[in-house]
C-alpha cells in the first residue's frame, strides 16, 4: 500500500511515516517509479510506535525496543518479558513520570494556597 493509505489508516502524517522509515523503525519497498510500498504489517508497527511515543519515549528508545535481543530467542511476541533494556527503560520512565507528578502536585497546592489567600483578602476588603 502507498504512504497515503498508511496515513489514512493510522492517522500519522506522511512526514512522520518517512521519518520512521529513515530511523529504521519501519521498512518500505520501492516500486519502479520509486514510490514507497508498505505491507500490511506496517500498520501494527506504526501503531506501536505511536503508543511508545505517547509514553514519552524517543524514537531512539523505540528502536532499542523493536530490536531488543533476547537470550536464546530471535523472535518473541512477548518482548517485555525478555528484554532487560526495555524493563530498565520502563522503570526509568516511570520514575521520571512520578517526579513530574510530584512537581505538578506541589505546584497545584501552591496555586491553591495563593488563590485562597487572594479570595480571602478580597472578601475582607469588601466587608
Amino acid at each position: 500500500m502507498k504512504i497515503g493509505k498508511v496515513r489514512k489508516i493510522t492517522g500519522v502524517s506522511a512526514r512522520s511515516i518517512r521519518y520512521y522509515e529513515e530511523k529504521g523503525l519501519i521498512k518500505a519497498s520501492r516500486q519502479e517509479n520509486n514510490y514507497r510500498e508498505y505491507d500490511e504489517k506496517v500498520i501494527d508497527s506504526i501503531n506501536a510506535i505511536q503508543l511508545y511515543l505517547g509514553l514519552g519515549l524517543t524514537t531512539d528508545q523505540i528502536q532499542d525496543i523493536i530490536f531488543c535481543k533476547y537470550p536464546e530467542h530471535q523472535e518473541h511476541k512477548d518482548k517485555d518479558v525478555y528484554c532487560e533494556e526495555l524493563l530498565l527503560m520502563y522503570q526509568s520512565k516511570m520514575q521520571e513520570i512520578n517526579q513530574q507528578i510530584a512537581a505538578l502536585t506541589e505546584a497545584k497546592f501552591n496555586l491553591a494556597e495563593k488563590i485562597n489567600h487572594m479570595v480571602q483578602k478580597r472578601e475582607e476588603e469588601n466587608k
